[in-house]
């Protein structure tokens, strides 16, 4: 099913279009009809011979006119909002990669995304490929892979068998009891 979020806004814009045209002709048509002179006073604020058709089209453009600066300023607003917390968010992810590459350091730990399994009294990995692993460690970030669980077994060494002797002191070969 197509998103229609996108067709309604369309909707929207083509609809004040034609509201604000058919307004425009509306006071055009008012504003050559009623060209007649009135006389305004409001208190000591006078004016005379004004047309008639300013009466009513003049305080409409003001409103216009002020809605729409305040419509800029509102979005001018909500931009740079939205710039603040954007720069602030990438400032947080540049400290945390900082903070988890010198937490990594401390702790002498390898790179996570790369995590190997050791077995007891197995060949420990070469230093060149620990200093790569540390090296790159907080750099695939842009790649945002996802980390792996791995889970260390320890292989188990092989458990010494009772031996029954017949009290010599070296171990017998056969260690079938005699009766």
């Amino acid at each position: 099913m197509p998103d229609l979020s996108h067709l309604w806004q369309r909707f929207v814009l083509a609809s004040a279009l034609v509201f604000g045209l058919a307004l425009g002709v509306a006071a055009t048509v008012f504003g050559y009809s009623n060209t007649a002179p009135v006389n305004l006073g409001w208190s000591v604020f006078h004016l005379h011979a004004i047309p008639l058709w300013t009466v009513a089209l003049v305080p409409l453009a003001v409103v216009l006119v002020a809605g729409t600066v305040y419509h800029w300023f509102n979005s001018l607003h909500h931009f740079t909002e939205h710039m603040r917390h954007r720069r602030r968010v990438h400032e947080l992810e540049a400290e945390v990669s900082s903070l988890r590459k010198h937490l990594d350091e401390l702790l002498q730990m390898p790179d996570h995304s790369e995590a190997t399994v050791v077995a007891v009294g197995a060949e420990p990995a070469p230093p060149s490929a620990v200093l790569e692993a540390a090296s790159s460690n907080g750099e695939e970030k842009a790649a945002k892979k996802s980390r792996k669980r791995v889970s260390l077994m320890m292989e188990s060494e092989p458990e010494p068998q009772a031996v029954i002797t017949d009290g010599s002191p070296e171990p017998a070969e056969n260690s079938t009891p005699k009766s």
